[in-house]
């Protein structure tokens, strides 16, 4: 077998030595146009897992690798004029000259024919040569450019300045620094990688960049491998109180903007790519040379374990793509929380400090409660302190130390208090009839409430018979109805001190279809299924199956919205504690409010304004009638995840306007506008833009989506990114959920209270083997690692004291 390798990084060598050590016989050539000692960056940092890999596969270069390593867990958070640490997290970071060198010696070992100064032969050429042809060429790879049409890459130019620097102070840990400045905010990733230097990326968004005076340098014309070197002394000068009269060490720097890069496929008849040509994380995550060297293992197997070359490529793809597009989510997720670092600046230091060590939803409450319990309960008991925070817990009488959860901590929404965080969102669930709420009904609402929740809301209730999505849909417009709702109001309320809300919709375009069918597609009734005819902001149906409404007139919005105001003040008489308004999902209010659906040309469409108009007018009425006393929300899709949709400065803008028109809160949910939507789903998904409308505006809000866990719900209180959160599937899946999530993290206080008939099961029952008792197997202990380690040059990294005695470094 004939094998061509083009780009002699560190994917590219790792995966020639693994493949020449695993099929000797093979011709493995490598083809590398910088010299053998040219290198570009400074420090690797790699993972214990990563590291697992490497020792196993090839033990030499790990111990080779582990020789010249430098090691620490700490992480400082320098912020505010102080610096926060948090322990027990563990790195690894080599020089990338001298990992270059260890695995340049190990193919030359092997046999690899390695060929420096030497561009490679263009890929076609290669590809009919060589039985297989790995493309390990870089970010800007020309030979994903050559086959586009097969790999169909996605090149993501994201929006901030950054440039890659080192320095000759040593850090004594991974260190991230947040200064702000005159001109705006700066950030800086910074780690040792040996005994002389360290890695030290500075990142700026555009705006500030320019403020900064670094435009003016970075327009000038730079010759192959020089760098922006007054730019570098002007980072100098503002970065030199963490410096400490150190100096940053160019090597080809200048100002450039990440690419998150992506592709459909990763193969191409006998050619594949490997590394940053494949895909890219930001650098805030992790390394690209470890996701490369990953890369460079698994293809090796691959071609090892399947005969023929496109079983192994495709074996390859299939193993690697859910690992990266896994690491890419979080990466994602990270990149866009350093972009908007600026929304964060206010937090109080801990806090800041404990949301951006959560940014990639990786790490999380318990996460950090495991690697460094000290600094988790520091943070917890500066949250509880916080002035909101103290008066909410005294009000409700409720313990206000660190103990407690953040998800069993009080909240005062609008008028009305809740005993904890947890919503649970509002379920449709189709049973009703002629929009009377039945026995179904009942039980799964006062199954919920009982379930220890703070506010249970009741779902898609319609404000008139032509506002329901399906026939199945409850309604509040009839006196029958509204005695059907009292009926549950008052069981729930005798039960249990659970707060309980409804949602009032009209589901516009989204009216009179079919309940879900099991594959979740909602056909529109017809004429013989007793369907009605829709009204919407426009003229345009939900999809070419569906059928066209009627754009509303002046008068069908003069009757929705006392539709609206009647069924809100139903919802008073009937007992509700909370009110919240459907504004989003495509439903009537959503149809108005984005530009996707509302196509209208007068008063109430073209700009954001006008296409509020409408939605703020039902809402001014509802407010007027809705008891101040009560809570009232609406719920908004904040994104519509198509092109020309509402964006983030939408969301912003029209959850102020909500606001100032009466709501309490705002429920940010996203998507479910238009039918060809593109929605990025995953864990906790939503969450950031709540994050965006709170810290942002200052208004509370509501996290939903794909919030499972209650660590994700401390996780998200905790960093400040919602105020509640609203758990849906999870809580239907386990009605208990919120008890069950107390019995776990073992809080026993008023914030969810068992009811007295379930309180024999209020512990937590035995499992399997629970009883079994291990015996002692070893001799002599083994002491367990220290939280806190720092990279100490020119010796072992050694524990050291934290400063104060919470273990919260202040310096």
């Amino acid at each position: 077998m004939r094998v061509a390798v083009i780009g002699g990084g560190p994917g590219g060598l790792y995966f020639a030595a693994l493949t020449k050590q695993l099929s000797p016989r093979w011709e493995v050539t490598v083809w590398e146009r910088n010299a053998a000692d040219d290198t570009f960056g400074f420090g690797v940092v790699f993972s214990d897992e990563t590291l697992d890999g490497i020792a196993q596969a090839d033990p030499e270069v790990y111990a080779a690798m582990s020789a010249d390593f430098a090691r620490w867990s700490d992480i400082d958070v320098r912020y505010g004029g102080r610096t926060l640490t948090s322990g027990g997290h563990g790195f690894a970071a080599l020089g990338r000259k001298r990992l270059l060198q260890i695995l340049q010696e190990r193919c030359a070992d092997l046999g690899v024919d390695v060929r420096y100064r030497t561009s490679a032969p263009p890929v076609e050429e290669l590809a009919a040569q060589y039985d297989l042809v790995v493309a390990s060429d870089g970010v800007r790879s020309a030979t994903r450019e050559r086959y586009a049409d097969s790999f169909r890459p996605d090149l993501d130019e994201r929006r901030c300045r950054y440039m890659w620097l080192g320095t000759d102070r040593v850090f004594e840990a991974f260190t991230f620094i947040v200064a702000e400045r005159d001109f705006g905010t700066l950030q800086v990733h910074a780690y040792p990688f040996d005994e002389n230097r360290s890695t030290f990326i500075v990142e700026i968004d555009e705006d500030s960049w320019r403020r900064a005076g670094f435009e003016e340098f970075a327009a000038r014309s730079y010759p192959p491998g020089a760098s922006d070197e007054d730019s570098i002394r002007l980072c100098e000068e503002i970065l030199a109180d963490h410096l400490d009269g150190h100096r940053l060490i160019p090597n080809n720097s200048r100002w450039i903007r990440f690419t998150t890069v992506r592709n459909r496929s990763w193969r191409h008849d006998n050619v594949v790519l490997l590394g940053d040509a494949a895909h890219t994380a930001h650098f805030s995550i992790g390394s690209g040379t470890k996701l490369a060297m990953e890369d460079a293992l698994a293809l090796a197997a691959c071609l090892h374990e399947h005969p023929e070359v496109p079983g192994a490529l495709a074996a390859y793809e299939a193993e690697r793509r859910p690992v990266v597009e896994s690491t890419q989510r979080a990466a994602q997720a990270s990149l866009e929380w350093f972009e908007n670092v600026s929304r964060y600046t206010g937090q109080e230091p801990h806090q800041f400090a404990f949301n951006l060590l959560t940014r990639s939803r990786r790490v999380t409450y318990d996460n950090l409660r495991v690697r460094d319990e000290e600094f988790t309960s520091a943070v917890a008991s500066r949250f509880a302190e916080a002035p909101g925070e103290a008066d909410a817990a005294a009000a409700a009488d409720a313990p206000g130390n660190a103990d407690v959860p953040p998800m069993f901590r009080p909240f005062q929404l609008g008028g009305l208090r809740l005993r904890n965080r947890v919503v649970v969102s509002p379920v449709a669930l189709y049973s009703a009839c002629d929009g009377v709420p039945g026995d179904f009904e009942l039980v799964h609402l006062s199954a919920q409430a009982l379930g220890g929740p703070g506010l249970v809301l009741a779902g898609m209730t319609a404000v008139s018979a032509d506002g329901r999505a399906t026939p199945g849909c409850p309604g509040l417009y009839t006196d029958e109805q509204e005695a059907a709702w009292r009926r549950v109001t008052e069981f729930v309320h005798r039960q249990s001190d659970t707060r309980l809300g409804i949602q009032l919709t009209h589901a516009g375009r989204r009216a009179a279809t079919s309940t879900p069918r099991p594959d979740g597609s909602c056909p529109p009734l017809g004429a013989d299924e007793d369907g009605w005819p829709l009204v919407a902001a426009s003229a345009l149906p939900w999809d070419a199956a569906s059928t066209t409404p009627r754009a509303a007139t002046r008068e069908d919005m003069d009757r929705i919205a006392r539709d609206f105001t009647a069924a809100a003040e139903r919802a008073h008489r009937s007992g509700f504690d909370v009110l919240e308004l459907q504004y989003g999902h495509g439903h009537m209010m959503s149809g108005f409010l984005s530009p996707l659906t509302n196509l209208r040309t007068d008063a109430y469409g073209g700009n954001r304004d006008n296409r509020l108009r409408f939605p703020l007018e039902v809402l001014r009425a509802v407010r007027a009638v809705w008891p101040a006393e009560k809570a009232l929300l609406v719920r908004i899709s904040a994104a519509d995840w198509a092109e020309g949709g509402t964006g983030d400065a939408d969301a912003v803008e029209i959850s102020r306007a909500l606001a100032e028109a009466g709501a309490d809160a705002v429920d940010v949910s996203t998507g479910e506008v238009v039918s060809y939507q593109r929605p990025r789903y995953g864990r906790s998904y939503q969450t950031p833009f709540a994050d965006l409308v709170r810290n942002s505006t200052g208004i509370p809000t509501i996290a939903v989506g794909a919030i499972s866990t209650y660590d994700d719900v401390n996780s998200i209180i905790l960093a400040g990114r919602a105020d509640l959160c609203a758990v849906g599937r999870a809580h239907v899946h386990d009605p208990l959920w919120t008890l069950h999530a107390a019995a776990a993290q073992g809080y026993t206080g008023p914030a969810a209270p068992w009811p007295e008939p379930w309180r024999a099961g209020s512990g937590r029952p035995p499992g399997a083997r629970t009883d079994r008792v291990a015996p002692r197997l070893q001799l002599l202990r083994t002491a367990p690692a220290p939280v806190h380690q720092r990279w100490v040059p020119a010796a072992v990294p050694v524990s050291v004291p934290v400063p104060v005695p919470v273990a919260v470094a202040v310096r």
